[in-house]
């Protein structure tokens, strides 16, 4: 994928933003191996995780909506799941989606208050990203 954004990106998590979580509209697919994790993380047997938060969506495995289309695992701005967070949700922002032209990268910048902030991150470590590696944003970290 040719990245058609602007280098070099800088990027950090801010505190108390749960901005792309918020993002209505759109699905946090899950796998099996992620279910598994989650409801284990959260002390829940599986099949009952299965049957409350979870749904099919493009013919793939997703978390139901929470309270205005925000991720159900949303509370008080804080992901209750964050050790164990969906890949999806560890890469963000740099989804191919958003990486794929300047103009959605300058849309998801005005979303993520985080773009612009931070580390900087080399081309190919947005590559690693982009095969799954999770986004560490806090500088002096390994990624």
């Amino acid at each position: 994928m040719n990245l058609k954004i602007p280098k070099p990106i800088r990027f950090e998590c801010q505190p108390d933003c749960a901005a792309c979580c918020q993002l209505g509209g759109g699905f946090v697919y899950v796998s099996e191996t992620e279910i598994k994790r989650i409801a284990a993380y959260l002390k829940m047997d599986e099949a009952e995780f299965i049957e409350n938060f979870i749904r099919q969506a493009d013919e793939k495995t997703a978390l139901v909506d929470g309270e205005n289309e925000a991720c159900i695992m949303l509370e008080n701005n804080t992901c209750l799941i964050y050790p164990e967070r969906p890949e999806q949700c560890r890469t963000f922002p740099f989804w191919p989606e958003n990486l794929k032209t300047k103009q959605r990268w300058e849309l998801t910048c005005q979303i993520c208050p985080g773009i612009g902030k931070g580390r900087v991150f080399t081309e190919g470590e947005i590559r690693a990203v982009l095969n799954g590696k999770p986004v560490n944003s806090k500088i002096g970290e390994a990624l």
